[in-house]
């Protein structure tokens, strides 16, 4: 059986966002410098998805940019990898739309797959057509 890398190595959920402030030394021990997507909510409701490089750094921004009065809690999801950050956070704004982003993100090296399903279902559609009036082509 091979070893499969975990992408998410350590959580830390549904914290306060006085916590960055009045515990510092005991969240920089869990996440000094440490690469992950974090969360953060008004309430029970999503707010906002991130990444950050440096997660401890990135919520102390939040307590004082634009965002500050819009969220009171926060989760984070600590990585060991960061190859697949910007990604996993799109995937996560793609899905759940919070109201605090502003861009949705994008893949690297992803096929839309929207113009080809709406000729393949034109396509379906005509063969039925065809089958349905008892219209059929020459030569097949």
């Amino acid at each position: 059986m091979s070893k499969q890398l975990q992408l998410v190595c350590q959580q830390l959920e549904n914290i306060s966002s006085e916590a960055p402030e009045e515990y510092q030394a005991i969240i920089r021990q869990y996440i000094k410098k440490r690469n992950g997507v974090y969360a953060l909510y008004k309430g029970d409701k999503l707010y906002y998805v991130g990444l950050a490089t440096n997660l401890r750094t990135r919520l102390k921004q939040h307590l004082r940019d634009r965002h500050k009065q819009a969220w009171d809690r926060f989760s984070v999801y600590l990585t060991i990898i960061d190859g697949h950050l910007r990604e996993m956070e799109s995937l996560i704004v793609r899905i759940v739309r919070p109201t605090g982003n502003k861009q949705i993100g994008g893949f690297a090296k992803c096929e839309n797959l929207v113009k080809r399903f709406a000729k393949d279902i034109q396509a379906h559609q005509r063969e039925e057509i065809t089958g349905l009036l008892g219209l059929k082509q020459r030569g097949t």
